[in-house]
């Protein structure tokens, strides 16, 4: 398997030769390891998890490398870039159901004894409710699949057929309202 080229791999991948994989694996597991460690600022329980992500996405593609498009490695850089966006938005996702869960738990048992004791910019619920039901529909829609599904921006547009750059100044307009609801500068 050492003769063969990266294409070459990885079309005996794609026909589930193990052996082309492990090879792909012995050229560039220190690259990506090193690409994604820094990714994750040095978290070696997360940048083993994505490397054995990565591999698996090279395991069950069904996207091709097509080596005159570019280089292989910039081909599977792409994937472990991709790979750890989604791997930390998760990640980010699901520590801010974890605290929401906690606090919006928590508020629920406080006893505010004197007026003096509020935390001041503290959004409960009913507050984040009440201002996304300021949002048109398709702001929500927007707000919802780009910061509590995950999807990119060029994911919504193609997903709504519709321009990036109208995606993108919806965002911006939602985030602008949002902000002047909650009195936040900008």
């Amino acid at each position: 398997m050492k003769d063969k080229s990266d294409f070459e791999l990885m079309n005996l991948v794609k026909k589930k030769q193990s052996p082309a994989l492990e090879e792909l694996y012995n050229r560039y597991i220190k690259l990506i390891y090193s690409f994604v460690y820094k990714f994750t600022q040095r978290n070696e329980e997360k940048t083993k998890e994505i490397i054995q992500l990565v591999f698996l996405r090279l395991w069950t593609t069904k996207s091709t490398y097509v080596d005159t498009k570019g280089e292989f490695i910039n081909w599977l850089l792409t994937i472990t870039r991709n790979i750890c966006i989604d791997y930390i938005r998760k990640d980010c996702n699901e520590n801010f159901n974890r605290q929401w869960n906690v606090y919006h738990h928590s508020s629920k048992q406080l006893e505010i004894e004197d007026s003096s004791n509020e935390i001041a910019g503290t959004i409960n619920k009913f507050e984040l409710q009440e201002a996304k039901d300021k949002l048109s529909p398709s702001q929500k829609r927007l707000i919802d699949l780009f910061y509590w599904n995950g999807y990119t921006l060029h994911e919504i547009a193609e997903m709504e057929d519709e321009p990036l750059g109208t995606v993108k100044n919806r965002l911006h307009q939602s985030l602008k309202k949002l902000r002047k609801y909650f009195n936040i500068g900008g």
